[in-house]
Protein backbone atom coordinates (compact mmCIF):
# COMPACT_ATOMS: atom_id res chain seq x y z
CA UNK A 1 0.00 0.00 0.00
CA UNK A 2 2.70 2.32 -0.31
CA UNK A 3 2.23 5.88 -1.74
CA UNK A 4 3.67 6.53 -4.43
CA UNK A 5 6.44 9.03 -4.74
CA UNK A 6 5.03 12.51 -5.83
CA UNK A 7 1.54 11.53 -5.60
CA UNK A 8 1.29 14.09 -2.84
CA UNK A 9 3.99 17.12 -3.60
CA UNK A 10 5.85 19.10 -0.88
CA UNK A 11 3.03 21.85 -0.67
CA UNK A 12 0.40 19.36 0.80
CA UNK A 13 2.59 16.91 2.52
CA UNK A 14 2.28 18.72 5.96
CA UNK A 15 -1.22 16.76 6.45
CA UNK A 16 0.82 13.36 6.27
CA UNK A 17 2.91 14.94 9.39
CA UNK A 18 -0.09 15.87 11.46
CA UNK A 19 -2.37 12.25 10.78
CA UNK A 20 1.03 10.46 11.61
CA UNK A 21 1.47 12.78 14.52
CA UNK A 22 -2.28 11.46 15.66
CA UNK A 23 -1.64 7.91 14.92
CA UNK A 24 1.52 7.87 17.01
CA UNK A 25 -0.07 9.53 19.71
CA UNK A 26 -2.91 7.15 20.00
CA UNK A 27 -0.32 4.51 19.67
CA UNK A 28 1.59 5.46 22.63
CA UNK A 29 -1.82 5.59 24.75
CA UNK A 30 -2.63 2.03 23.62
CA UNK A 31 1.02 0.98 24.60
CA UNK A 32 0.51 2.67 28.06
CA UNK A 33 -2.55 0.11 28.31
CA UNK A 34 -0.58 -2.52 27.51
CA UNK A 35 2.17 -2.42 29.46
CA UNK A 36 -0.53 -1.35 32.49
CA UNK A 37 -2.22 -4.62 31.76
CA UNK A 38 0.98 -6.75 30.92
CA UNK A 39 3.94 -5.13 31.41
CA UNK A 40 6.72 -3.43 29.16
CA UNK A 41 8.56 -7.12 28.68
CA UNK A 42 5.83 -8.51 27.13
CA UNK A 43 4.59 -5.13 25.04
CA UNK A 44 7.97 -5.34 24.24
CA UNK A 45 8.63 -8.61 23.36
CA UNK A 46 5.53 -9.16 21.08
CA UNK A 47 6.19 -5.51 19.36
CA UNK A 48 9.60 -6.93 18.09
CA UNK A 49 7.93 -9.88 16.71
CA UNK A 50 5.05 -8.07 14.72
CA UNK A 51 7.56 -6.12 13.39
CA UNK A 52 10.08 -8.51 12.06
CA UNK A 53 6.66 -9.95 10.76
CA UNK A 54 5.70 -6.56 8.64
CA UNK A 55 8.86 -6.42 7.75
CA UNK A 56 8.58 -10.08 5.59
CA UNK A 57 4.96 -8.91 4.77
CA UNK A 58 6.48 -6.34 2.69
CA UNK A 59 9.64 -7.21 1.60
CA UNK A 60 8.74 -11.29 1.03
CA UNK A 61 5.75 -11.80 0.39
CA UNK A 62 4.00 -10.97 -3.33
CA UNK A 63 3.29 -7.19 -4.08
CA UNK A 64 2.75 -5.23 -7.23
CA UNK A 65 2.33 -1.59 -7.99
CA UNK A 66 -1.39 -1.54 -9.40
CA UNK A 67 -3.00 2.10 -9.75
CA UNK A 68 -2.07 4.77 -7.56
CA UNK A 69 -0.04 2.30 -4.93
CA UNK A 70 1.33 -1.33 -3.99
CA UNK A 71 -0.91 -3.66 -3.42
CA UNK A 72 0.49 -6.01 -0.27
CA UNK A 73 -0.84 -8.85 1.77
CA UNK A 74 0.12 -7.02 4.81
CA UNK A 75 -2.54 -9.41 7.53
CA UNK A 76 -3.20 -6.17 9.97
CA UNK A 77 -6.07 -8.75 11.19
CA UNK A 78 -3.71 -11.06 12.20
CA UNK A 79 -1.36 -8.95 13.85
CA UNK A 80 -4.35 -7.80 16.15
CA UNK A 81 -5.71 -11.23 17.02
CA UNK A 82 -2.03 -12.67 17.85
CA UNK A 83 -0.58 -9.75 19.34
CA UNK A 84 -3.16 -7.09 20.50
CA UNK A 85 -3.97 -3.40 19.24
CA UNK A 86 -0.46 -1.98 20.75
CA UNK A 87 1.90 -4.51 19.26
CA UNK A 88 0.20 -4.45 16.03
CA UNK A 89 0.20 -0.99 15.94
CA UNK A 90 3.66 -0.56 17.02
CA UNK A 91 5.08 -3.22 14.87
CA UNK A 92 3.33 -1.94 12.13
CA UNK A 93 5.26 1.13 12.60
CA UNK A 94 8.86 0.08 13.17
CA UNK A 95 9.03 -2.46 10.18
CA UNK A 96 7.56 0.39 7.86
CA UNK A 97 10.41 2.25 9.07
CA UNK A 98 12.78 -0.20 8.77
CA UNK A 99 12.27 -1.05 5.55
CA UNK A 100 12.55 2.53 4.05
CA UNK A 101 16.14 2.97 5.72
CA UNK A 102 16.93 -0.68 4.88
CA UNK A 103 15.69 -1.06 1.77
CA UNK A 104 13.09 1.07 -0.07
CA UNK A 105 14.89 4.84 0.96
CA UNK A 106 12.80 6.57 -1.48
CA UNK A 107 9.61 5.54 0.46
CA UNK A 108 10.58 7.46 3.74
CA UNK A 109 9.31 11.30 2.85
CA UNK A 110 5.97 8.98 2.41
CA UNK A 111 6.55 7.56 5.43
CA UNK A 112 4.01 9.48 7.51
CA UNK A 113 1.36 8.89 4.99
CA UNK A 114 1.87 4.74 4.88
CA UNK A 115 1.57 5.24 8.38
CA UNK A 116 -1.46 6.75 8.75
CA UNK A 117 -2.95 4.71 5.82
CA UNK A 118 -1.94 1.52 7.98
CA UNK A 119 -2.42 2.51 11.76
CA UNK A 120 -5.72 3.90 11.08
CA UNK A 121 -7.43 1.06 9.78
CA UNK A 122 -6.63 -0.72 12.51
CA UNK A 123 -7.48 1.66 14.98
CA UNK A 124 -10.78 1.19 13.22
CA UNK A 125 -10.68 -2.49 14.13
CA UNK A 126 -10.39 -2.35 17.19
CA UNK A 127 -13.08 -0.29 17.85
CA UNK A 128 -15.73 -2.26 15.92
CA UNK A 129 -14.05 -5.52 17.51
CA UNK A 130 -16.39 -5.61 20.10
CA UNK A 131 -19.41 -5.62 17.90
CA UNK A 132 -18.63 -8.63 15.81
CA UNK A 133 -17.08 -10.71 18.57
CA UNK A 134 -19.04 -11.30 21.21
CA UNK A 135 -17.82 -10.78 25.01
CA UNK A 136 -16.45 -14.16 26.56
CA UNK A 137 -15.16 -15.45 23.32
CA UNK A 138 -10.98 -16.19 22.95
CA UNK A 139 -10.28 -15.44 19.67
CA UNK A 140 -8.94 -18.57 18.41
CA UNK A 141 -13.14 -19.30 18.30
CA UNK A 142 -13.61 -16.97 15.68
CA UNK A 143 -15.86 -18.32 12.80
CA UNK A 144 -15.20 -17.65 9.29
CA UNK A 145 -17.72 -14.72 9.13
CA UNK A 146 -16.65 -12.86 12.22
CA UNK A 147 -12.90 -12.61 10.68
CA UNK A 148 -14.42 -11.87 7.25
CA UNK A 149 -15.77 -8.80 8.66
CA UNK A 150 -12.25 -7.67 10.56
CA UNK A 151 -10.15 -8.27 7.61
CA UNK A 152 -12.89 -6.05 5.71
CA UNK A 153 -12.83 -3.35 7.76
CA UNK A 154 -9.18 -3.05 7.97
CA UNK A 155 -8.47 -3.34 4.31
CA UNK A 156 -11.14 -1.18 3.24
CA UNK A 157 -9.81 1.13 5.69
CA UNK A 158 -6.15 1.35 3.81
CA UNK A 159 -8.09 1.54 0.61
CA UNK A 160 -9.98 4.89 1.87
CA UNK A 161 -6.92 6.16 3.07
CA UNK A 162 -4.93 5.58 -0.16
CA UNK A 163 -8.20 6.67 -2.10
CA UNK A 164 -7.76 10.10 0.39
CA UNK A 165 -4.46 10.51 -0.57
CA UNK A 166 -4.52 10.38 -3.92
CA UNK A 167 -7.04 12.77 -5.19
CA UNK A 168 -5.93 15.50 -2.15
CA UNK A 169 -2.51 15.26 -4.02
CA UNK A 170 -3.33 14.78 -7.51
CA UNK A 171 -7.82 15.67 -7.65
CA UNK A 172 -10.78 14.23 -9.26
CA UNK A 173 -9.17 13.80 -12.54
CA UNK A 174 -10.35 11.04 -15.08
CA UNK A 175 -6.70 9.18 -14.92
CA UNK A 176 -6.70 9.65 -11.26
CA UNK A 177 -9.98 8.36 -9.80
CA UNK A 178 -9.51 5.09 -12.48
CA UNK A 179 -5.93 4.20 -10.88
CA UNK A 180 -8.19 5.10 -7.48
CA UNK A 181 -10.55 2.44 -8.45
CA UNK A 182 -7.64 -0.17 -10.11
CA UNK A 183 -6.09 0.16 -6.97
CA UNK A 184 -9.35 -0.65 -4.94
CA UNK A 185 -10.20 -3.77 -7.04
CA UNK A 186 -7.39 -4.87 -6.43
CA UNK A 187 -7.41 -5.57 -2.52
CA UNK A 188 -10.68 -7.41 -3.12
CA UNK A 189 -8.36 -10.39 -3.37
CA UNK A 190 -6.27 -9.83 -0.18
CA UNK A 191 -9.49 -9.21 1.45
CA UNK A 192 -10.50 -12.43 0.22
CA UNK A 193 -7.10 -14.45 1.28
CA UNK A 194 -6.88 -12.63 4.60
CA UNK A 195 -9.33 -14.36 6.45
CA UNK A 196 -8.21 -17.62 5.41
CA UNK A 197 -4.71 -16.92 7.10
CA UNK A 198 -6.28 -15.52 9.63
CA UNK A 199 -8.59 -19.06 10.49
CA UNK A 200 -5.31 -21.11 10.07
CA UNK A 201 -2.93 -18.74 11.69
CA UNK A 202 -5.59 -19.19 14.81
CA UNK A 203 -6.20 -23.02 14.27
CA UNK A 204 -2.37 -23.05 15.01
CA UNK A 205 -2.64 -20.87 18.05
CA UNK A 206 -5.74 -23.21 19.16
CA UNK A 207 -3.11 -25.88 19.73
CA UNK A 208 -0.54 -23.41 21.72
CA UNK A 209 -3.52 -23.23 24.35
CA UNK A 210 -0.75 -23.50 27.08
CA UNK A 211 0.77 -20.55 26.36
CA UNK A 212 -1.77 -18.79 26.01
CA UNK A 213 -1.06 -16.40 29.02
CA UNK A 214 2.26 -16.18 28.35
CA UNK A 215 4.34 -12.83 27.36
CA UNK A 216 4.31 -13.34 23.31
CA UNK A 217 0.51 -13.37 22.36
CA UNK A 218 -2.45 -11.28 23.49
CA UNK A 219 -4.44 -12.76 26.59
CA UNK A 220 -7.61 -12.53 24.52
CA UNK A 221 -6.44 -15.08 21.75
CA UNK A 222 -6.98 -18.00 24.66
CA UNK A 223 -8.99 -16.41 27.10
CA UNK A 224 -12.37 -15.36 27.60
CA UNK A 225 -10.89 -11.52 28.37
Amino acid sequence: MHIEPGLVDGAKIWLSYATAAGAGGYTLKLAANAIHDRGAVSLAARSAVAAALVFCFFEVLPHVAIGVSEVHLILGSTLFLIFGAAPAAIGLAVGLLVQGLTVAPFDLPQYGMNITTLLVPLFALRTIAPMIIAPGTPYVRLTYHQVLALSTTYQLGIVAWVAFWAFYGQGFTIENTVSVALFGGAYALVIAIEPLVDLAVLAVAKTLAGVGSGMMFDRRLHETA
